[in-house]
């Protein structure tokens, strides 16, 4: 059985910059097990595999994959696989028409492609589900898990807790960049007090930057195989709703630019949007470009276990 791929990096204008991604085009036939399989050996943040769309008014099923796990939703894999489909403009035999809709765990998520001179150069996101805080997370878990000391961590905005529009993760504001550098995930930490179906892992952000960056960013998600994420858009929209949550106002519209991977030598540069209206959920949206890396094909031999 053979089947095709593309890889891609995702939130950058330039190869070898951002999160790759590998996408699965023609996933048809593959079970759960050896998609799992397929993701731990790309060793990718992510993969995703595209499936025929139960409503075919929709795009198409995209399941998505860690080295480790299954994920209900995530940013960066939506972004990078419409760019992917529109690159090629059909998908089993289709003729693909905008906006995408992609029929995913978390829900439904609507993409709107972005172009440059005519040619598709990225996408935007709106998130499958609103904004969802749950429990806060003790201080002190935070800073152990991250490496970093208490004092770092700043609660003056909100304690660090957990948020999702579609994969949770803890959210936790530290107050200076020199924080933010000198982090580092410890796995033990993690399994002794954040588990996998508590969040994704710990997103951590500094909001000191506004040139050219509004936001600096790190994800750690050791538990999931990622020990440190480049480029985390479902955490970012996440964040973005955070921040308009502790907002007033009725009527809101923020706007951030975002720097994620720094720290690893893939810079990713988002722009996250928060809307709201009157007596309306809050629109979470998170976009960027990506680029093309390579194409190749998969021949599975054999009957793929684990």
């Amino acid at each position: 059985m053979q089947i095709n791929f593309v890889t891609v990096d995702v939130f950058t204008d330039q190869q070898f910059g951002g999160n790759p991604l590998a996408v699965v085009l023609d996933a048809e036939g593959l079970n759960t097990t050896q998609m799992q399989a397929i993701a731990a050996e790309f060793n990718l943040a992510e993969t995703t595999f595209v499936l025929q769309p139960t409503d075919m008014g929709n795009t198409a099923e995209v399941r998505i994959f860690t080295p480790k796990s299954e994920m209900p939703f995530a940013g960066h894999p939506n972004v990078g696989t419409a760019y992917v489909l529109a690159s090629s403009g059909t998908s089993y035999g289709r003729k693909l028409s905008e906006p995408f809709v992609f029929e995913e765990r978390a829900g439904l998520v609507r993409i709107d492609l972005t172009r440059k001179d005519g040619q598709v150069t990225g996408a935007t996101l709106a998130t499958p589900q609103s904004l969802k805080t749950g429990r806060a997370v003790p201080v002190e878990i935070v800073a152990e898990a991250c490496s970093i000391s208490i004092d770092d961590i700043e609660i003056s905005n909100h304690a660090p807790v957990v948020a999702s529009c579609g994969a949770p993760f803890v959210m936790a504001e530290v107050k200076t960049k020199a924080s933010l550098v000198s982090a580092s995930p410890r796995s033990e930490i993690f399994s002794r007090h954040l588990p996998m179906d508590l969040a994704t892992g710990i997103y951590l952000y500094w909001q000191g930057t506004g040139n050219p960056f509004d936001i600096e960013c790190r994800m750690f998600a050791p538990l999931f195989g990622i020990p440190e994420d480049p480029a985390t858009g479902s955490a970012n929209a996440a964040m973005i709703g955070l921040l308009a949550q502790l907002r007033s106002e009725d009527d809101i519209e923020l706007c951030k630019s975002i720097l994620q991977g720094a720290q690893i030598n893939r810079p990713s540069v988002m722009h996250a949007e928060a809307r709201k209206k009157p007596g309306s959920d809050t629109v979470l949206r998170i976009g960027g470009n990506c680029v093309p890396v390579s194409e190749g094909r998969i021949t599975l031999v054999g009957q793929v276990t684990g």
